[in-house]
């Protein structure tokens, strides 16, 4: 009976505030088309109250605190609703996105990053309604 066994390696990358974990060449030669994960360090922190300036005239208060892995936690308020900051909320690197779970059932995504004015940027959709989408912006720098 021949049994051949596979040998998974990773090859750790370090750089600059960042970490990229890809799979190490194998034994024969072959490369992988998979891309590398990245996951690199919070380039800011969010904590603290703020608000986010819509392109369809909402404002979002949230009040944010972030953890040393990026991870955010919080509240946010908008026209009399409520809502929750739900899990998967993240800062990674210069990027930032959470969704809002409204408390008129709504689902907000919010998507967006770091500008070199140190201030945050991006859309946000509806999940429930996805063609229902913004930009927003805040003034706030972080």
């Amino acid at each position: 009976m021949n049994t051949r066994l596979a040998a998974v390696a990773l090859t750790l990358v370090v750089g600059v505030g960042s970490i990229a974990v890809a799979p190490a060449a194998s034994a024969d030669g072959a490369s992988s088309t998979q891309r590398p994960a990245t996951v690199s360090a919070a380039a800011f922190n969010a904590t603290g109250v703020w608000d986010i300036f819509q392109s369809n005239r909402y404002t979002v208060r949230v009040n944010i605190t972030q953890d040393g892995a990026g991870n955010l936690f919080g509240t946010a308020s908008s026209a009399g609703s409520v809502g929750t900051l739900e899990a998967g909320a993240l800062v990674n690197g210069t990027t930032i996105s959470f969704n809002i779970r409204w408390s008129n059932g709504a689902r907000g995504r919010y998507e967006g990053f770091l500008g070199a004015d140190r201030r945050l940027s991006g859309i946000t959709f509806d999940l429930n309604k996805p063609s229902s989408q913004a930009t927003w912006v805040t003034t706030r720098t972080f």
